[in-house]
């Protein structure tokens, strides 16, 4: 009886272990699987930041500074890149006494540098012509343009002819009239303004010379 049911139930509990066993290391793989995939993926963060860290961010910064500094020399403020210094950085009471001596520190400093006197020296400006010897004159062009332009009463009459060549209007062709009364203006080297009638401010219209009078 014995020898009948042993091998059956021997057989029935093998069967049951079997795929039990097996559903086990398949596990075990899978847990070993992931846990080296994890690995491998935390080795490639820690490349790809240390990469970030030690190339790609000084790059960076490299190319940010270049910028910068080009940008800071084409407004002319080059001055921005360095440090500088402190006020009065580098000044000791005796010298601030010797300044007081000699005078002021920009004196001081002219005469440490021997700049020669005439470059320290403060030109005055030229006197402007009175106003009472100034003229303007306004020449009414064809094209209904108006352009003005001021000369002295001692100025030769003939500046007006190369005003009017400068203009686009050749003398050969065109001449200068007055306004009223109107009539061509009399121009030549040894004529000046105030010869010529141009003793205020004066209007002038260019027009076109009569054939028959060329």
């Amino acid at each position: 009886m014995v020898s009948y049911f042993y091998p059956r139930l021997r057989s029935l509990f093998s069967s049951n272990t079997g795929p039990t066993s097996e559903y086990s290391d398949d596990e075990e793989a899978k847990q070993r699987q992931k846990q080296a995939r994890e690995e491998l993926q935390e080795k490639h963060r820690e490349k790809a930041f240390s990469y970030q860290e030690s190339v790609l961010r000084p790059r960076q910064e490299s190319s940010m500074r270049k910028k910068e500094e080009r940008f800071y020399r084409m407004t002319g403020e080059a001055w921005k890149l360095t440090d500088g210094e402190q006020l009065g950085e580098g000044e000791t009471s005796g010298q601030s006494a010797q300044e007081d001596v000699n005078g002021t520190p920009n004196q001081e400093a002219v005469r440490r540098r021997k700049l020669p006197e005439s470059a320290t020296r403060v030109h005055p400006k030229p006197e402007a012509p009175p106003k009472k010897r100034v003229v303007r004159v306004a020449l009414r062009c064809p094209s209904g343009r108006t352009i003005h332009r001021r000369f002295l009463k001692s100025d030769s009459s003939s500046v007006l002819l190369d005003w009017l060549l400068k203009t686009g209007y050749h003398p050969t062709v065109y001449t200068l009239c007055t306004t009223y009364p109107r009539q061509p203006l009399v121009t030549g080297k040894d004529i000046s303004m105030g010869d010529a009638g141009i003793l205020t401010h004066t209007v002038l219209n260019v027009e076109e010379k009569d054939p028959s009078t060329t």
